[in-house]
Parts: C-alpha cells; structure tokens; sequence
C-alpha cells in the first residue's frame, strides 16, 4: 500500500469565494495563536502544549469569534499539528547545530493552505463537485481518474486560483519488466542531462525565455500604488506567470523521469549539494533554472514504484578521469569542453563523466549484489552454538 497526491482545479462562485477567503482568515489568525500557545508553555513550564489545551482554545475561539462557527474542527486540528511540526522542526534544527528558522507568524501572502485531517466529514465528493463544509459544493475539473480511497483532503490558495489536493491510499501497482538496461546520467548547465550512451537533452530555460514578460509585469508592479486594487492585479499577473514556469518546469521533469524509468533497470547520478551549488552567482539562475533536485525527487519516487534503482555516487573527479584507462586530467579546466587521453579516448567532457559515473554505479551495484549473496549464505549455514 502507498499514498498518491491527486490535485484537481476548483471553480467557486463570487459568494463561494468570499466564504473561503473568510475560512482562510481564520485559519490564519488560529494558527498563529497556535504559535504564541507553544511559546507561552514553553516558557513557562518547558514542555509541549496539550491535547486538552488546543481543544480549549478552539472552543472559546469558536465561541469568540463568529466567523468561526462555520469552520470545520478538522481544520483547526489539522493548524495545531501543523504548529507542532514547526516547532519540532525548530528543535530539530537547533540540537543538530544548524540555522534553527524560529517559527514565524503568517501574513495573508505566506498562508495558502488549510488541511482536513479526515476525507467525507469535512470535504467530500459530490457528482462532479466537492462539497466544502461552511462553503457548499463547489465546481472543479477532474482532469484525471482518482484512484484507491481518500483519506485526507487539502485546500489550497494560490495566486487567485483555487485546488483540492486528495491524498488516496492505494495499491502498489505491479513492477515493470526488467529491460536489463543501466545507464549513467550526468547533470548539467549547457544540457540538461548527458547520458553515458552518448545523447544529450537540452536545457529547456523556462525561466530565462519568460525573464522579458517578467521583466514587464514587474515594472507593472513597481508603477500601482501599494494596497490598491489594480496593484493587487498586477501582483496575481506576476504570481500566476510565475506559476507557469514552475508547471512548465515541473511537466518537464514528470515526462523527462517516466520516460528513463521506462527504459532502463539501472539509472546512476552524482549527489550533488545543490544549496551549496547555488552560491556561485554566476550559475545559480541556471542551476536552479534547470531544476535538478525536482528531477531527482521525481526519478526516485517513480523509480521506487517501477521497481527500478537508482544510485547516488560520489561526484568527485568524474569529469577529470578518463573512462576508459581511469587516468586523471590534472590540468583540465571548466573551459575545455572536449578529453583526449593517450588511451586513445576522445570524447565530449559530459559524456565521459557520465560514463564515470555509471561505472562507478555498477561497481558499487556488483559489490552490493555480492554482499547480499554472501549474507544469503551465511545466514543459511547453522551457527555453532555459545556454550
């Protein structure tokens, strides 16, 4: 059994609308008292705040606040846990040494969800609607089959547009067959990926070839007088271009990983430290342009369903080793573009880290594969007893 995200686009009317900005307020200001509850328990007596002091809290909430009467209990359960996971994010943080990110209060741009902590109480399905409890039924398009039982329902805000997000526990579908296939991808700027069979996959750059429009709506932006309704349209023209890249991007990367699942057993990258990667103010707008932690993320959960493996090796010196004799360029530079080697192998720079880097998969593959062997048959040998 596993758990598959289904996103469906909903359509409220003008009053349907107007109900759910007013659950959204709400939510908002409850989360963070939620919040200022944390601080204050901790304060005072060092621990976590209780079950029974969430519950009080909502109910004089409730009974304060009349816009809240009509916001389901789940919604305000699913805000306490969320306060919670903050907090132990904080904690977390801070006994490993890192930037601890104390939790912050949200403002009406930083708050985009709402979360039911249980599906058919407080958001249902009904016909070709959602019904949304304290809104009514709602339009939206089921542009795909949802499949298995829903368990949780999320509502999310977003530039003006408005989701449902069902999360749905469902079968684990049957592994592809085995292709008998491995190859070797190496990550890059110029491309996006080069396989160590040779073929290359361009760099889309949605981004750079939507920076002119960007650059429009922007000065758009700058020119509208803060807290006005035509700079509150010019921000959600901006927020829904801004939208667009990422869907572009994402769509991308969805097909681009379905398509190597497909085909191949065996898929090696290198672990790249993609935040530390960024810091080069001349590659960063490309880097994260390209997206390379979307397309592993997605590479691996697919993968996992397909029964396929993928492995992470060491980046180290893949593009300074020669694939062939396993001779070192040592005075090779981000420049040169193309390796020779005495070897006699002449190949592009790419190409030959990302034969590297399937070899340095398969060999870690083989000395796995024997290990498990060996720890099949000694674990199938009787072992003296201790006397």
């Amino acid at each position: 059994m596993g758990y598959r995200a289904y996103k469906y686009r909903l359509y409220p009317n003008a009053r349907q609308e107007k109900d759910l900005l007013n659950m959204f307020v709400v939510a908002r200001h409850y989360y963070n008292m939620c919040l200022d509850l944390w601080k204050y328990t901790y304060l005072t007596a060092k621990r976590r705040p209780t079950s029974q002091q969430f519950e009080v809290m909502r109910k004089d909430y409730k009974k304060t606040i009349p816009a809240a009467k009509n916001v389901h209990s789940h919604v305000f359960q699913g805000l306490a846990k969320r306060s919670e996971e903050a907090f132990q994010g904080f904690f977390r943080r801070v006994k490993a040494g890192e930037k601890a990110g104390y939790p912050r209060y949200k403002i009406a741009d930083r708050f985009h969800s709402i979360e039911f902590q249980q599906f058919g109480t407080g958001v249902s399905i009904e016909g070709r609607r959602v019904r949304i409890s304290g809104v009514g039924r709602v339009r939206a398009r089921w542009h795909r089959l949802m499949e298995g039982t829903a368990k949780t329902a999320e509502i999310i805000h977003k530039a003006g547009q408005w989701f449902v997000v069902i999360i749905c526990e469902v079968q684990d579908k049957p592994e592809l067959l085995k292709t008998g296939q491995a190859i070797g991808l190496d990550l890059g700027i110029a491309s996006l990926l080069t396989t160590s069979d040779g073929d290359k996959v361009d760099h889309p750059k949605f981004y750079r070839k939507s920076q002119r429009k960007l650059r429009i709506l922007n000065r758009a932006l700058v020119r509208k007088k803060k807290g006005g309704k035509n700079h509150c349209k010019a921000k959600r023209r901006l927020q829904r271009h801004h939208n667009h890249v990422q869907n572009q991007r994402l769509d991308y990367a969805h097909k681009l990983s379905f398509t190597l699942v497909k085909h191949y057993d065996l898929i090696a990258l290198e672990q790249l430290k993609v935040k530390n990667m960024v810091r080069n103010k001349y590659l960063s707008k490309s880097i994260l342009d390209a997206g390379w932690s979307t397309f592993t993320t997605l590479l691996t959960n697919k993968a996992v369903d397909a029964g396929r493996q993928v492995m992470f090796v060491n980046p180290a010196y893949t593009s300074k080793t020669c694939s062939s004799c396993g001779a070192l360029f040592e005075d090779l530079t981000l420049a040169d573009r193309w390796v020779e080697c005495r070897c006699g192998l002449s190949l592009d720079r790419d190409h030959n880290a990302a034969r590297n880097i399937l070899n340095q998969a398969l060999r870690l593959w083989d000395a796995e594969v024997r290990q498990n062997v060996a720890g099949s048959r000694d674990a199938s040998v009787p072992q003296k007893p201790c006397l």
